[in-house]
């Protein structure tokens, strides 16, 4: 019988970093309480609701449970071993915790060449009014950004916490139809969006999905939400894209750019 290899010594250290990362940055270790609102009412913590992303978590530095962050880590260990170029984006981060993942993988598999990008208003979701598009009127999300906002020195100093605000982490701060037009990122090769609505998904992947290197990734954290659902498959329309969409859990999907290899 013939075994296979054991992982060296490197590669289970890797894998014991970024699994405690999870665990940490979902606190699941610590068991912080969900924030009750009018959508989700529960007070105690359920590690199914968070494994799965579906509370707002108190303390917890990130919202989109397990599997989210396991498909992360999937799609940057893919670009990084097939050798597809460019950097990881991150539309709308919240405390930080899903970039701060981001820099954490590359860091467990030693990539210098990389860099990670953050872009938030950091003053929460836009207001949802009458000039908004018609989808977006219906989620007014902005009411909830008692909650959703979170200062950029709140995220740099997440970022710190963990020991990985160095120089291959930056931050984009404003509205994605003022800053993602003229980001100076030349190519991607992991972008996740977690705009939650049209406006700010279509912004996002009009600005930044012709960077997309090919065999690159797109993560739609929001895919759940009608307006969000909406803005993927026009733009899909819009440009002809075939790529099916591929379920990550019970929110999120994403796809990869043909190309690769």
């Amino acid at each position: 019988m013939t075994l296979a290899p054991s992982p060296s010594a490197q590669q289970l250290g890797n894998d014991l970093y970024l699994d405690l990362m999870k665990r940490i940055l979902t606190n699941t270790i610590y068991r912080d309480p969900p924030i009750p609102s009018r959508m989700r009412p529960e007070s105690e913590f359920d590690d199914t609701r968070r494994a799965t992303g579906q509370d707002w978590p108190s303390v917890a530095h990130t919202m989109v449970g397990r599997a989210r962050l396991d498909n992360v880590q999937e799609c940057i260990a893919t670009v990084i071993g097939d050798g597809i170029p460019g950097d990881l984006v991150e539309t709308g981060v919240w405390r930080g915790g899903t970039a701060i993942f981001m820099r954490a993988i590359l860091r467990a598999y030693g990539v210098t060449d990389r860099l990670v990008w953050a872009a938030d208003s950091f003053e929460g979701m836009p207001v949802s009014g009458p000039d908004s598009h018609p989808s977006d009127q219906q989620t007014p999300l902005h009411l909830a950004n008692g909650v959703l906002a979170v200062s950029l020195d709140t995220v740099r100093a997440n970022f710190e916490a963990y020991g990985l605000l160095d120089e291959q982490v930056r931050f984009l701060p404003g509205w994605f139809r003022d800053t993602l037009p003229t980001a100076p990122i030349e190519r991607i090769a992991v972008l996740r969006l977690d705009g939650d609505l049209y406006e700010s998904t279509m912004d996002a992947l009009n600005s930044l999905y012709p960077k997309v290197s090919p065999g690159g990734f797109v993560i739609i954290d929001d895919y759940m939400i009608p307006a969000c659902q909406e803005a993927v498959h026009d733009f899909h329309t819009a440009h002809g894209i075939t790529a099916p969409l591929i379920k990550i859990d019970q929110d999120a999907v994403f796809w990869r750019l043909p190309g690769a290899g």
